[in-house]
């Protein structure tokens, strides 16, 4: 490793952390993967050699897959039988949502079929932004569309929830931090499972043991609590980074017309989740608002937020949203290989 190549990857952790903290700082969503993201792009449009080596981007997908897996307990297994048939349409509507999202992508875009299926993915832009920076699919088209879905959702969700009128409940839970050492073994674990998978050709094989070891961990009893904030925000610092470095040739045309194509699957996954609650909604005696914050195609922690704020039951939001999660981490490449 030369001396150029050791100044090219400091370079590009020094701007891509910083970038990282001042997004947050201001308040901008996903602060840490866009600020990051944006910094080291400005500093490759510079001119200056920038990329972050592949153990290192490995080890940021390990501890985002180590934060997701940490919100399944012993006590969300407990409601799957009374909430299966809701999740058996969730897991539909999903389906549903891919194929509706990669349709029109494809045909009205023209875009490929990977980069289609990624970017229509609901609410899981860590896995599918893993799994196009390894070479599945337009990397950069894949983040401007999964960030659109973000904001759109950012704005929108609430707004909506709020309307439902549902009354407020205050919860002054607080959050269980895990060890130094209990995350330094399952990251250790996680980056050795993601070693063996990914020479078997699996898509995001890193984030997948993350979440696998730690879902495992959490549900059966052996490890409590999430990850410190800083550790995740350096594993979202250096994911915006590695995006960054491959973003020196985009165009303003480009920008605009991913931008434009992820307000197409946002409106279609927000279009879908609404039919299939719905459903639901007919199937059960479940509170309507409830089963679309549970269905809506946005982030984990935000819809659990929005449904505690709003009196609903934050189990069944939470469950459901990391059933679709792991449904889509197993669906995705399947459909990726088709």
């Amino acid at each position: 490793m030369t001396a150029s190549t050791l100044r090219g990857y400091g370079l590009t952790l020094v701007a891509g952390l910083a970038g990282a903290a001042l997004a947050t700082r201001i308040g901008v969503p996903a602060g840490a993967l866009i600020g990051g993201t944006l910094a080291v792009a400005l500093l490759t449009v510079l001119g200056v050699r920038s990329g972050l080596p592949d153990p290192l981007r490995d080890l940021a997908f390990a501890t985002i897959g180590v934060s997701l897996g940490s919100g399944i307990d012993q006590r969300l297994f407990d409601q799957v039988g009374t909430w299966a048939t809701s999740l058996a349409i969730l897991v539909a509507s999903l389906i549903a949502t891919i194929l509706v999202g990669r349709l029109i992508l494809t045909r009205a875009f023209g875009m490929d079929g990977k980069t289609a299926t990624l970017a229509s993915s609901p609410g899981t832009m860590s896995n599918a932004i893993a799994i196009a920076v390894e070479g599945h699919g337009d990397a950069t088209a894949v983040m401007f569309m999964q960030l659109t879905r973000l904001l759109v959702l950012v704005v929108a969700v609430p707004p909506l929830a709020v309307a439902l009128d549902s009354p407020p409940a205050i919860s002054g839970a607080t959050v269980e931090v895990m060890s130094a050492p209990v995350i330094a073994a399952l990251l250790a674990v996680s980056v050795a499972v993601g070693l063996i998978g990914k020479r078997v050709g699996f898509p995001a094989a890193a984030l997948l043991a993350g979440m696998m070891m730690s879902a495992g961990a959490h549900a059966s009893g052996q490890t409590h609590g999430v990850p410190p904030t800083w550790v995740n925000f350096a594993a979202f610092a250096v994911t915006g980074a590695v995006l960054g470095a491959r973003m020196s040739r985009v165009t303003f045309a480009q920008v605009r017309h991913h931008a434009t194509a992820g307000l197409a699957t946002v409106g279609v996954a927000l279009v879908v989740s609404i039919i299939f609650a719905l459903c639901t909604y007919v199937a059960t005696d479940l509170p309507f608002g409830q089963i679309w914050i549970a269905f809506a195609p946005g982030g984990v922690e935000a819809m659990a937020a929005i449904g505690l704020s709003l009196g609903y039951d934050s189990a069944y939001v939470a469950m459901h949203h990391f059933a679709r999660i792991f449904t889509l981490v197993l669906i995705v490449p399947i459909v990726l290989r088709i």
